[in-house]
């Protein structure tokens, strides 16, 4: 046989092995694809079962959690209301595991993923808010907003806008607090001036209409950013928030009083003497030094109550009586500011309270005018009432005066409160405190828990 044709035997038995090859390649992978698919819905089909078989005993053994819906929504409940960690919300879910058929508890990672998607879904909530319409101030979105500026956390400062329905007294009793308020915008800066918050206000503006109101405390760069809106022909009522005008009658009045700084100094001086010794539960309040006025009425408050433990007459020496009387300093001469500050104090947090829980309007204005007269300072009644006044004037424009004129802005206080004291870590960050803001106001529905498990963070 030529070599000729050698080859041409051989390459024909190569081609003959060659194509069954390929036909058994192609019968492996054909079994294989339906191998997979069958897996697949196999699997599929076991997860289903599986699934139906946790419905059935979690309706049969009443469980809590049958859902992950309603898990995402215990656990932002137990972070946002019962106001513990992202790892103690993880463990106590743990505990919880088999009593309320919870097949795997959350991470702390992951609770920190829903709370930041919960902030997300209402801020994209928040572009639809409307309060009930005002027939005093028909071209408004029928809310008050409330803004602040927070202290310096690492290198910014958070301005955030809360929104609240102006009639908020009528729809729900008590004082506003963080579950009744929704915000509306935050920002992060190193430093706020007139014009930037006011820039921040326009954007709003632009997106959800003119408020009835703002609400404020006395910060001139708040003060100056309304102005420049009202300039521009975006003008609303400002409302001066009731804590921070108190505290101001009071420094008015107080800050250069001869004997305050006396007082103040032997307050600390009475701390040093107390601690560490048998009479350490004793020691007075710690009393910030910035917006001190805002709770300085404790130190007077304790300063009273140690005196009265101090009755006149002799004392036994070494007797605890004897060893309180050497610690007490000045304390002693400055009794008549003590209970002339009292004396002031009760009156104005007196009024305060009546406002803060029922609104300011003429019912409530006549139930301050008692408690305004047992002041002994004649300076602070009058500026107090003439605040009420003013503010009362405000409630008019509004067609409140009748159902009552929110004038605290505890809750943004307190949302910044709660901010940095629940998931901001050793380090204080003002952007990522930001992030979570939104998700503190309000109460966390079932609703929202199935918008969390929607959104994507990216």
């Amino acid at each position: 046989m030529s070599q000729q044709s050698k080859l041409r035997q051989s390459r024909e038995q190569w081609k003959r092995k060659a194509k069954e090859r390929a036909e058994h390649n192609r019968y492996l992978r054909k079994e294989l694809a339906r191998i997979r698919q069958e897996r697949d819905r196999s699997h599929q089909a076991h997860r289903e079962t599986q699934e139906r078989l946790r419905q059935q005993e979690a309706q049969a053994r009443g469980l809590v959690v049958p859902h992950k819906v309603d898990l995402v929504w215990l656990a932002l409940r137990l972070f946002l209301e019962v106001r513990i960690s992202f790892r103690a919300v993880s463990r106590v879910l743990q505990l919880l595991a088999e009593g309320c058929g919870i097949t795997k508890a959350p991470c702390p990672q992951t609770v920190i993923n829903w709370v930041t998607r919960l902030a997300l879904v209402r801020f994209d909530a928040a572009r639809l808010l409307q309060g009930r319409p005002l027939s005093a101030a028909p071209f408004s979105n029928g809310l008050i907003w409330m803004m602040d500026i927070s202290i310096g956390l690492g290198m910014g400062k958070m301005l955030a806008v809360l929104a609240v329905d102006a009639q908020h007294h009528a729809l729900a009793p008590g004082a506003l607090a963080l579950d009744r308020v929704h915000c509306l915008g935050i920002s992060v800066a190193d430093s706020w001036t007139g014009e930037t918050i006011a820039d921040l206000l326009r954007r709003l503006i632009a997106h959800l209409g003119r408020p009835a109101a703002y609400l404020k405390d006395g910060g001139g760069d708040l003060r100056k950013a309304v102005a420049l809106l009202e300039e521009e022909g975006l003008a609303s009522p400002c409302i001066d928030d009731i804590s921070h005008a108190v505290a101001a009658m009071l420094k008015r009045y107080y800050h250069d009083h001869p004997a305050f700084e006396t007082f103040v100094s032997a307050c600390g001086r009475v701390s040093g003497h107390l601690k560490h010794t048998i009479l350490a539960c004793l020691v007075p309040p710690k009393v910030r030094t910035k917006a001190r006025f805002m709770n300085v009425h404790c130190l007077f408050t304790w300063a009273d109550r140690v005196l009265h433990l101090s009755p006149s007459g002799g004392a036994k020496t070494g007797s605890t009586l004897a060893k309180l009387r050497a610690c007490l300093d000045q304390l002693p001469a400055c009794k008549a500011l003590i209970t002339r500050f009292r004396g002031d104090a009760a009156g104005l947090l007196a009024c305060q309270q009546i406002v803060k829980m029922q609104g300011l309007s003429h019912a409530t204005l006549a139930q301050c005018e008692p408690l305004l007269a047992t002041m002994p300072s004649a300076a602070l009644r009058r500026e107090c009432r003439a605040y009420l006044v003013y503010q009362l004037e405000t409630a008019t424009t509004l067609g409140l005066d009748h159902l009552g004129l929110p004038i605290s802005s505890d809750a943004i206080e307190s949302l910044f409160g709660v901010a940095k004291r629940h998931g901001a870590g050793e380090t204080q960050d003002a952007s990522r405190m930001a992030l979570r803001l939104p998700a503190f106001c309000g109460v966390p529905t079932r609703k929202e828990a199935q918008q969390v498990l929607e959104v994507r963070v990216v």
